[in-house]
């Protein structure tokens, strides 16, 4: 990489950085380029919000001073001092939590979660996380993302969706596949399809929501499509694949393929809500909907009120390997209670 700093000190930069001190020089066409960002160029292996982490909290001198601001430009023939201290052990602990492990390697790990299962601790999910059944798992295979002992989150599924997420074990797979999921696959193999299960059917059989997202100004625990210029940038393309009953002039319900082309929080969900076809089940986007269980055969009445959660599932997900480059790819069927309450709303 043309930025990429001349290093003075003895490690290999290819190595992982964490509990090293690196000295570096500001190569002429480095100069004018961010401190943050420069360092994101020299020290691949360090993602920029560690980077930028790392520069808060002193670690990073120019010259003979701490430089606390990544922000500032960097001048031809400059010194960069770095310390990147050993990562400190997990924050949370290591709960032996059974996983469906679709791959794993020494860089990444692929589950299929299960629907209930919380990605990350957080506010009333202190414990019996993903996250602590992948510390549990990975022990000490696992390098200091954040500076602390943990798996890299770099994507997240709903507490109730179910299905294919991937998660890096070291502090270069966690740089490499969160450049991928910024890019929304633009520039790359990242690939996400979800199945979801909606009332109704969209008039168009293939089509694109193209609205940004940005937090309820109603609800602040809900997501809501927003006027142009606000929020999020958000577009999902879907398909439908059946119909139920098959042919109906008007459907009760229709099973949808969505492919995700930028990430959102609740993206599907409130797309498919603002088309005026919530996802089965979903209690936060389609309140209004609930009613229309009723209308359904007892069986898929029953099959609904066993699913518990709205419909989807992340059934699809490819990337390149963040280390070796390999276009990988993986296929999920979803979970017994979401097939059979397809197998019942198929009979209608």
């Amino acid at each position: 990489m043309a930025c990429r700093g001349m290093f003075e000190d003895n490690h290999d930069e290819g190595l992982q950085p964490s509990g090293q001190r690196h000295r570096l020089v500001v190569p002429p066409e480095g100069a004018g380029i961010r401190l943050d960002r420069w360092l994101v160029q020299a020290m691949p292996s360090l993602s920029r919000s560690r980077w930028q982490a790392l520069i808060g909290e002193g670690e990073v001198r120019l010259g003979d001073a701490a430089c606390c601001d990544g922000g500032r430009k960097l001048k031809a023939g400059q010194v960069v001092e770095v310390n990147v201290p050993a990562p400190r052990p997990a924050e949370p602990v290591g709960q032996d939590i059974p996983l469906h492990i679709v791959h794993e390697d020494a860089d990444l790990i692929v589950i299929d979660k299960p629907a209930g299962l919380v990605v990350h601790p957080a506010a009333g999910h202190e414990d019996g996380t993903l996250v602590n059944a992948l510390i549990a798992h990975c022990g000490a295979s696992l390098s200091g993302i954040g500076g602390v002992r943990r798996p890299g989150i770099v994507h997240r599924l709903d507490k109730d969706t179910s299905g294919l997420l991937v998660v890096a074990k070291n502090d270069a797979a966690h740089a490499g596949l969160s450049a991928q999921f910024a890019d929304h696959g633009r520039t790359g193999p990242l690939e996400r399809a979800y199945l979801a299960i909606v009332w109704g059917a969209p008039r168009r059989a293939v089509g694109t929501v193209d609205a940004p997202i940005d937090r309820s100004s109603k609800n602040r625990e809900k997501m809501a499509v927003v006027a142009e210029g606000k929020g999020r940038a958000a577009i999902t393309h879907y398909e439908v694949l059946a119909s139920y009953p098959a042919h109906a002039a008007e459907p009760l319900a229709s099973l949808l393929r969505c492919e995700l082309e930028t990430g959102r929080t609740h993206q599907i969900r409130v797309h498919m809500a603002h088309l005026g076809h919530p996802l089965l089940g979903d209690r936060v986007y389609g309140p209004g909907f609930v009613t229309k269980a009723q209308k359904l055969p007892d069986a898929a009445r029953q099959a609904l009120e066993t699913l518990g959660r709205q419909a989807l599932h992340a059934a699809l997900l490819g990337f390149a390997h963040p280390v070796t480059g390999e276009t990988l790819s993986f296929h999920a069927d979803p979970p017994d209670d979401f097939a059979e309450l397809q197998e019942e709303l198929a009979k209608l």
